[in-house]
């Protein structure tokens, strides 16, 4: 576990440290990336996240998104199912709202939720990741609780999950714990790597 923990403080602090001329050209090059992929393309209802803490942020492909005839989705934190997100139909402009962690989330109605299991593609967040798919986010679980669908029903290809980071956030092989769901792909504006 302190290994875990030294590992996010130092992937979050190389992060941060990039220049805001180097964010701005990787973030670009990595989005660019993403709007190619043929799972992109293909899509129809595309999960994103509003970026924090030096993440790079995808909601510049939402006005993208909704132009191509397909629905963008946030996630949110589940009221009920504690530790689970849920995902909300959001075009830009809507309102955002601070969740518990300070995590910009759509505010919700019944009729534009969505369950984890009927999107087409997630663009996951991430603190780190290697070079077979395993995943490093910010510890609290809530992605591999949502998907947990995924990794019980290993013949499910959907929905697909991309990881979006700088190419500085790759590292050695991280072990893989039994409640993992790793990552189709991962897009940084270096490539993508495809595990899938």
């Amino acid at each position: 576990m302190t290994d875990l923990k030294a590992l996010r403080r130092r992937l979050r602090q190389a992060r941060r440290d990039l220049s805001a001329s180097e964010r701005r050209a990787a973030s670009g090059a990595a989005l660019a990336r993403v709007r190619r992929l043929p799972r992109f393309l293909r899509a129809r209802r595309i999960a994103l996240y509003a970026g924090v803490d030096g993440e790079i942020c995808p909601l510049p492909l939402v006005d993208h998104v909704i132009a191509s005839g397909k629905t963008a989705y946030l996630p949110l934190l589940h009221p009920i199912r504690s530790g689970r997100l849920l995902f909300c139909a959001w075009r830009s402009g809507d309102r955002l709202r601070r969740n518990r962690f300070g995590i910009a989330e759509p505010i919700p109605t019944a009729r534009n939720l969505i369950d984890a299991r009927e999107l087409d593609l997630v663009i996951v967040p991430l603190l780190g990741f290697d070079d077979l798919g395993h995943r490093l986010g910010m510890g609290g679980g809530f992605y591999d609780r949502t998907f947990a669908f995924r990794r019980r029903n290993p013949s499910l290809h959907r929905p697909y999950l991309l990881g979006l980071a700088f190419e500085l956030q790759r590292t050695d092989a991280l072990a893989s714990r039994p409640w993992d769901v790793d990552l189709d792909a991962v897009a940084t504006e270096a490539g993508v790597r495809r595990f899938t």
